[in-house]
Parts: structure tokens; C-alpha cells; sequence
């Protein structure tokens, strides 16, 4: 199993971790950190640290994805810290639903690297962007 890590600016984590579970039921491998007004990156590396020490106890065998708000903020700043020292971590930036609910299928993603697994999301989150305009209908 692996451990999913939802880092975000304010509530934004927490709000998509809790959206997920609607739709899939509770998961104990997936855990939100966010970091507010007045935190810096200490605060945010210490969350992760904590959440990554708690993903390990409930089997996580430190085989760790961030789903990060945004590219070059703090939190994907810190998670970087995190994983340019363990080869069993991985970062995707832009997280959104569909990248959460393909990661939480088991079946799917149970025999797949770290790497595959983030390769994954990426790919799964570019088709969850989709557009709709009335002048598009043909």
C-alpha cells in the first residue's frame, strides 16, 4: 500500500480529502496538510512529517504521493524537501478529484510504482479538465 498526502494552501486539502471520502468512504491512507496565514515552510515540513510517520503506522511502508495545490508554493516546496531524499516519494502538482479517486482505487493502482503511479495521476488529472461552451456543440 502507499500513502497519499493532499498538501494545499488553507482549507483546500482538507475540503478535497473530505470530497474523495464522500464518494469512495473513509480511507486511512489519505491524510490533508495545509498550511495558513502566519505558517511558513517549517510548519508545512513538520505536517508532512507527521502525516508521513502516521501513513507508515497504518501500512503505508513509506511509499508516499503528495497531491499538491500548486507548483512552487510552500507546500509542494516542502514535499519537495521530502522527496528529493526517498525514492519511494512522488509529487504531483494541480490536484483535483479525479487524480484522488484513481489513486484510491486499490485494484488499480496496487501493483504500480511510485513513478507509474504519479505518471498516472498526472494523466488522469489532465483528462478530468475538460471544457463546454454552447459554440463547441455541433
Amino acid at each position: 500500500m502507499f500513502g497519499i498526502i493532499i498538501g494545499a494552501h488553507g482549507d483546500f486539502g482538507e475540503a478535497l480529502k473530505k470530497t474523495a471520502e464522500m464518494i469512495a468512504g473513509e480511507q486511512e491512507f489519505l491524510l490533508a496538510a495545509g498550511i495558513y496565514e502566519g505558517e511558513g515552510p517549517s510548519d508545512i515540513l513538520k505536517k508532512y512529517e507527521d502525516a508521513i510517520k502516521t501513513l507508515n503506522e497504518r501500512g503505508a511502508n513509506n511509499r508516499i504521493i503528495f497531491l499538491n495545490d500548486l507548483f512552487g508554493g510552500s507546500p509542494y516546496n516542502a514535499a519537495c524537501r521530502l522527496v528529493a531524499k526517498n525514492d519511494d516519494y512522488g509529487i504531483v502538482t494541480g490536484a483535483n478529484l479525479p487524480m484522488v479517486l484513481e489513486l484510491l482505487n486499490e485494484e488499480l493502482v496496487e501493483n504500480m510504482s511510485v513513478k507509474e503511479l504519479i505518471e498516472k495521476c498526472r494523466d488522469v488529472g489532465e483528462l478530468g479538465v475538460q471544457i463546454f461552451h454552447k459554440e463547441l456543440v455541433g
